[in-house]
């Protein structure tokens, strides 16, 4: 006897993929990130969450997708993290280096970040995946006094190399070779994550 086929949970395909694609683009920009899950997803999507896991890995996995990123920062920073802390600048400006060096991972990133400026949306987004998954997880590696804020003082030296470099193209930065961008600013990377003494840290 033949059984009607049921109205369970779709399988995977290119449609299906895409489908959640932008579901998942949709429901960040109008959420946040916090606040969206791979099951919320998964379920408007009509699938199953291991589908979505499937596709995508995790959360910062299927953020990076539907905004079309081919390197996604977040993971990226997660592989490096590993490792002793004295030398985590010289691992994050090697990535952050190697990855705009690339058009095809750059080329994304330069206009996620353009769109940033333009679409609120976008920017707050934007800036809450930086600081959950990237600056707030630096802190958690380097913990100690100030941990958060000495993280936010790296990620600015970062942001702004970024955009000196590689969005607005200012020469010569725009042009130096990868060495000489590591000599200028690893000694303010290092400075940027070593604990204040206490004085310091009550003067501020």
């Amino acid at each position: 006897m033949n059984k009607s086929p049921g109205r369970g949970r779709r399988t995977g395909s290119p449609d299906t993929r895409a489908e959640i694609l932008g579901i998942a683009r949709r429901r960040f920009l109008a959420e946040g990130y916090q606040a969206v899950t791979l099951r919320s997803v998964a379920a408007e999507a009509g699938v199953d969450v291991a589908l979505v896991s499937y596709f995508f890995g995790s959360k910062k996995g299927l953020f990076g997708a539907a905004l079309a990123l081919a390197t996604n920062p977040a993971e990226q920073l997660a592989l490096v993290l590993e490792g002793d802390v004295e030398t985590l600048p010289e691992r994050v400006l090697s990535q952050v280096l190697a990855v705009w060096a690339e058009p095809e991972s750059a080329a994304p990133l330069r206009a996620m970040l353009g769109g940033a400026a333009q679409d609120p949306a976008l920017g707050v987004l934007v800036s809450e995946v930086l600081q959950r998954e990237m600056t707030d997880r630096i802190a958690a590696r380097i913990g100690g006094a100030d941990a958060r804020r000495r993280a936010c003082e790296f990620a600015a030296q970062l942001a702004g190399l970024i955009m000196v470099r590689h969005v607005l193209r200012l020469e010569p930065l725009a042009s130096l070779p990868a060495d000489e961008i590591a000599r200028t600013y690893l000694p303010l990377l290092r400075h940027a994550l070593r604990p204040r003494p206490a004085a310091q840290r009550a003067a501020r």
